[in-house]
């Protein structure tokens, strides 16, 4: 089934996966029994915003690499490399393999790969005359800007709908989002 035709389709549980039921919040996980019951339904709503969120940036990030005919790992390196030009920062094969987290012989069959497709070129670094740097194309800055780029920024009408305090509220929360599903808060990703 193509995404397209997925995509009008109705799915109850889908975009229920949190309920404000009492047995939504399992009790071997989370105690809610300080939660009222307004305010587990509420919490569902916000955890079922955010699953929307996260899906609806799923399909734009399929779409675009559909588009641009690249692979999850094409697209990382190089939103990594456009936003280092829109920063006017020099991109080093070492630095992509951090960003990566990638062997550097693995970085090296990336930039190949992406060089030989036409997405990126190789110069000499700056000031590092032993060393190259990695630059994208503007082709492909341009196709990205016009897909993804476009769809993204989109997103500045959200934030700009709300006050500075609700803003500032989102920040908050988010940051303590990340916080609670950092990997240094799971003790079964310490055995990895």
């Amino acid at each position: 089934m193509e995404p397209s035709e997925a995509a009008g389709a109705h799915d109850a549980i889908a975009e229920n996966m949190y309920t404000g039921s009492q047995n939504s919040f399992p009790g071997d996980l989370i105690d809610s029994s300080d939660l009222s019951d307004a305010d587990r339904e509420q919490i569902a709503q916000l955890m079922n915003a955010l699953a929307r969120l996260r899906e609806a940036e799923r399909t734009l990030s399929e779409a675009s690499r559909r588009f641009m005919k690249l692979s999850e790992q094409d697209m990382r390196a190089l939103h990594y490399l456009i936003a280092a030009k829109r920063q006017n920062a020099v991109v080093t094969p070492k630095m992509l393999s951090a960003h990566m987290v990638m062997s550097a012989a693995s970085v090296t069959k990336l930039i190949n790969r992406l060089e030989r497709e036409g997405h990126v070129i190789r110069k000499l670094h700056p000031s590092d005359r032993r060393a190259y740097a990695i630059d994208v194309t503007a082709a492909t800055a341009r196709s990205a800007r016009e897909t993804v780029g476009r769809a993204q920024a989109r997103r500045v009408h959200a934030a700009a709908d709300l006050t500075s305090r609700e803003r500032d509220a989102v920040i908050r929360f988010l940051d303590g989002m990340a916080e609670e599903l950092s990997l240094s808060n799971a003790d079964w990703a310490k055995q990895l």
